[in-house]
């Protein structure tokens, strides 16, 4: 998007802006509603614009920044001459800049010495980011530009609603909807999979549903594959069972011979114990478990297969999003949708291939320069030698002071407080080592962690909360200092974008009152706190740096800085994608064409097998429960719902169910529903709808309070990537009593 001064008179001292979309490869001049109504955030009635500090009464109250930085820097000192260094913990976010999460990273490990950081793209993007680091040696959302999807034959979407959650990339679906070859695998008929053209209540159409609502159970498959869409196939599983559906597509391409062995013998590594793992998932075996028709299935196999080079198709692609990374499994669902594309030939070529779709605006940059508990600048490994001497030679500083790897983001906000520890109720703080303060950017975790509840819970129990924010978000309000700080339009730096191309932030106008940078912040705290360690505040000055510590990394930006992207943008350039090793390199669109980022140059097929979700439906909670976005709304919608127009179009949480649910639990429409899983109860308005399945209730995320989903949602996490099961978890449905009933 562009941004420009308006004409308007202002209505506060921050001078309005009006944002145009821009004619940028990924978008080609679109926005969505966010996009188009962003500026308002800029001028919010309840913008924070000077320090505060937690009085004596328990209220925040305006404070002058030297008195907010004494406060935090002699409370960090506190707290770590009493328990240790990593008695301090750092949490950071996908929508910092590349030069802000490269300062937070490297003043946690130089400033603070703490091991215990890491950030909310650990909610994100960490499965895919493990599954590909595991197949490929690297980890790119998708290794080649975004438009490439265009002259697609088949594009396998899982778990992604790219229709509401990032509107204008449709348009690169186009062109493999006019050919039939758009497969959407999601419970609910969601927006992106009607783009399919399949007919609508498709659950209703191929599947039976329980005989009692309140008993566990599997939906049980009509036979028939039943029809599919003029522009592709939508496929809906049972929640928690997308690893299966494609255990079940590989199985059909082993054995049907549609494998491109060529590719796989030149290749790769591992295929053959692949090959023996998915034998056991026949068809009409997944059928029994996800609920898709075995017909269905082979379709979709073959669909894929003739689209692929091997066959003579035009190309194919598989992606993944959160509704299948985000799950106890969700590193090997990953790794079973690498292994499907490496066994139809599709990685590492022009016009196919894996990719993952970014969830947050800086969701690549922000897991590729140190705010990730076990990375370095350069998506360097914190743990191996050579990546420490020469991130610690950038540095100035001894390659012995930087800590191990941290714990990742759910289990650090699981630890956080002073609880007994494994001795009992007499074990001290210092016996079990929790975080006692905590320093928060660029997160709202009080609404977008998992058991949200127990993390409020965690952090009150803090002797230091400290949170830089925009507006007084729900966690802002539980800190003892606030921090205001700049956004998107008041500031210099870069952003990376799910393709790996490194795009260049401006500042627009001034930031309000005494708003300031992330970057004078740390270097403020630093100096305070008695560091010798260099903290340039210039973001241009940041990025140079940032590109030496990545220089030789898998993400090498050595080759970068920002005058070479001004000029590269000036001239109509296509844009520069990482690596980019040196200032003559043009950039890789696209990576592994030639070799993978492994040892021997090929990609590591990994045999993975379905477990089931964390928390499956039983006597006492007989539905699932999914989560996602809609439209009108971000993340923990802490900026989204201080827009009047979004707020206007949804103005509070929802949970949809369908009718002959609603029938059997008497949860009408319109009705409040009662939510209840092991962690607590919500309630909202009931949606009744045709569009998901009869065993699954959907609810977005967005809103706070008693609406708030991941008051219920379900801490345990994926044991290779540590990222919570947000998708799936059992849950009870009833109608909520209203008042009278309530009083009676």
């Amino acid at each position: 998007m562009r941004l420009s001064p308006s004409d308007d008179p202002a209505p506060s001292a921050v001078l309005p802006v009006t944002v145009a979309p821009r004619d940028f490869p990924t978008n080609r001049g679109g926005l969505c509603q966010k996009g188009w109504t962003s500026a308002t955030v800029l001028r919010a009635t309840d913008r924070i614009t000077n320090p505060l500090l937690r009085g004596s009464d328990g209220e925040l109250h305006p404070a002058s920044w030297d008195e907010a930085l004494d406060v935090v820097a002699a409370g960090i000192g506190r707290v770590q001459a009493e328990h240790g260094r990593d008695a301090v913990a750092v949490f950071g976010g996908g929508g910092l800049t590349n030069e802000k999460a490269y300062a937070l990273g490297k003043f946690a490990r130089t400033v603070l010495r703490t091991a215990n950081i890491d950030y909310n793209g650990r909610f994100c993007m960490a499965s895919a980011a493990a599954g590909a680091n595991r197949a490929f040696g690297a980890d790119r959302g998708l290794p080649f530009p975004l438009a490439d999807l265009g002259g697609a034959d088949a594009v396998l979407l899982l778990g992604s609603n790219l229709a509401e959650t990032m509107p204008p990339s449709v348009q690169h679906l186009a062109g493999v909807r006019s050919r039939g070859g758009l497969i959407v695998v999601d419970p609910r008929r969601s927006a992106t999979a009607a783009l399919t053209g399949e007919p609508g209540d498709a659950v209703g159409q191929r599947a039976g549903v329980p005989d009692d609502g309140r008993s566990p159970g599997r939906l049980v498959p009509s036979p028939g594959a039943g029809p599919v869409g003029d522009q592709g196939v939508h496929l809906q599983p049972v929640p928690g069972t997308d690893l299966v559906v494609l255990l079940a597509l590989l199985h059909v391409v082993v054995t049907e011979g549609l494998a491109d062995a060529e590719f796989l013998d030149a290749r790769t590594a591992g295929f053959d114990d692949v090959r023996r793992s998915v034998m056991v998932w026949w068809p009409e075996r997944a059928e029994t478990v996800c609920g898709v028709p075995a017909d269905r299935l082979r379709y979709v196999a073959r669909l894929l297969a003739a689209a692929s080079p091997a066959r003579g198709g035009s190309g194919a692609y598989v992606l993944t999003g959160r509704g299948v990374e985000q799950s106890s499994q969700g590193t090997a669902t990953v790794t079973a949708a690498i292994n499907l594309a490496l066994a139809l030939g599709l990685p590492g070529r022009v016009g196919s291939g894996y990719g993952a779709i970014t969830g947050q605006g800086n969701g690549q940059g922000g897991r590729e320069h140190g705010q990730k508990a076990d990375q370095l600048p350069g998506y360097r490994k914190i743990d191996e030698p050579a990546a420490r001497a020469h991130v610690a030679a950038v540095w100035g500083v001894d390659p012995a002071t930087i800590p191990g790897p941290g714990m990742p983001a759910v289990t650090l906000l699981r630890s956080l407080g002073e609880r007994p520890g494994p001795g009992g109720a007499g074990t001290t703080y210092a016996d079990d080592g929790r975080p006692r303060a905590l320093l928060v950017h660029g997160s709202n975790v009080v609404v977008s962690a998992p058991d949200a509840d127990q993390v409020a819970a965690n952090l009150r129990a803090l002797d230091l909360l400290v949170v830089c924010d925009l507006v007084p978000s729900e966690t802002a309000l539980l800190a003892d200092v606030v921090l205001p700080v700049t956004q998107w339009a008041e500031e210099e730096g870069t952003m990376t974008s799910l393709e790996g191309r490194v795009i260049r932030r401006r500042r627009a106008v001034d930031a309000p009152g005494e708003a300031r940078s992330e970057l004078w912040i740390l270097a403020e705290l630093a100096r305070r706190l008695g560091s010798d360690v260099s903290f340039p505040t210039d973001p241009a000055a940041v990025f140079d740096e940032l590109a030496r510590a990545s220089a030789g990394g898998v993400a090498d930006y050595s080759g970068l800085s920002h005058a070479r992207l001004d000029a590269d943008e000036r001239d109509g350039g296509p844009g520069l994608y990482w690596p980019v090793p040196s200032a003559e390199h043009p950039g890789t669109p696209r990576t592994f064409l030639d070799r993978f980022a492994t040892p021997d140059g090929r990609a590591r097929m990994v045999v993975v097998d379905h477990v089931g979700p964390s928390d499956d439906v039983r006597s006492d909670a007989p539905l699932y429960l999914v989560t996602g976005r809609v439209l009108q709304h971000y993340q923990s919608g802490a900026q989204t719902r201080r827009v009047p127009e979004l707020d206007r179009l949804v103005p509070e949480p929802f949970v949809e169910l369908h009718p002959v649910l609603g029938l059997r639990l008497g949860v009408g429409d319109g009705d409040r529903a009662r939510l209840t899983t092991r962690r607590g109860e919500i309630e909202a308005v009931a949606r009744w709808t045709d569009r998901i399945r009869p065993d699954t209730v959907f609810m977005p995320f967005h809103w706070s309070g008693e609406g708030s989903v991941n008051r219920v949602t379900t801490d345990a996490t994926d044991p290779i990537s540590g990222m919570p099961e947000f998708k799936v978890c059992a849950v009870d449905v009833r109608r909520a009593p209203d008042t009278q009933e309530v009083g009676a």
